[in-house]
């Protein structure tokens, strides 16, 4: 082949890769944005923090969605505005690595949930988010037998204002000796607490790479399993052709245990348009 020839071959070439690329990526692709409703859609906010809440609510409300993950009593009456749910509340952690196993934490910890279970209720809201925290060389039975004694105190109070405590799972590449990092760890807790108002943060993106078997657990485990959270693997991307999960397979297996809550999306978008990539991911998970 002259070298003309395979300079302009190549050149084809390569341009057809990258056109495959952006097509795995969903990127550049027109799509109508319809959503069947057989899913309860939600987003973390944090994703899209470069976005003004208050701008970020109005277009939830065009795309027809009508939930937000990881909101504050603060901004609660922005989201009355717009009247979007907030599908999980958070503010009455101290941190993801001062949590439930270390009992040095369990008097500010109650202080701080007793206060807030109320206001959640108040709201119209039923979930909020709580965390193990970190080892820092504690074994897991001792932690899983702190985070009885600690939540066990809050738990009367969650029931009485129907509230879910939710304790999200992490895994150790992004959260080094976070100790909710095993289902079956947390499962244990749940089954020790004894109460349908304690469930799991079930979070597909750590747990894929904590333990993988992702469709294999919901399965199993689904009735400790009380909210979703979505990226992708590996990078926390769009869960589009760029990672190796399967979203449409994950949300049929959570539809099919006749799961009534939310599925949120929360990866960070590298897509030069944040709003397209989002809508994507939820067109991904519309099953």
């Amino acid at each position: 082949m002259r070298r003309r020839n395979f300079i302009a071959t190549a050149a084809i070439g390569s341009a057809g890769l990258a056109s495959t690329s952006a097509m795995a990526s969903g990127q550049g692709q027109a799509k109508e944005f319809k959503l069947k409703n057989n899913v309860n859609h939600s987003v973390c906010q944090w994703c899209f923090d470069d976005i003004p809440l208050e701008d970020f609510l109005k277009t939830l409300n065009e795309l027809g969605i009508k939930a937000i993950d990881l909101i504050g009593p603060k901004d609660w009456p922005l989201l009355k505005k717009y009247d979007i749910h907030c599908s999980m509340c958070n503010g009455a952690e101290i941190s993801l690595t001062e949590g439930w196993n270390n009992p040095k934490y369990h008097e500010q910890l109650i202080k701080n949930y007793t206060e807030i279970i109320p206001q959640v209720a108040e709201n119209g809201y039923t979930n909020l988010i709580c965390f193990s925290g970190n080892r820092n060389g504690m074994n897991d039975y001792v932690g899983l037998q702190n985070c009885v004694d600690g939540l066990s105190q809050i738990i009367p109070l969650a029931e009485k204002h129907g509230v879910v405590i939710q304790m999200e799972l992490f895994n150790q590449i992004n959260h080094p000796d976070y100790m909710c990092d095993k289902s079956l760890w947390g499962v244990e807790l749940c089954k020790h607490l004894g109460s349908d108002n304690f469930k799991l943060l079930f979070d597909i993106y750590h747990m894929q790479i904590q333990e993988g078997d992702i469709i294999r657990s919901i399965q199993n485990y689904h009735p400790y399993f009380g909210h979703y959270h979505t990226a992708g693997v590996p990078g926390r991307h769009e869960i589009d052709e760029t990672q190796e999960l399967y979203y449409p397979a994950i949300i049929k297996a959570i539809m099919a245990t006749g799961f009534k809550g939310y599925v949120a999306q929360e990866y960070i978008t590298t897509w030069e348009d944040p709003i397209a990539a989002l809508k994507d991911g939820f067109m991904r998970c519309d099953v």
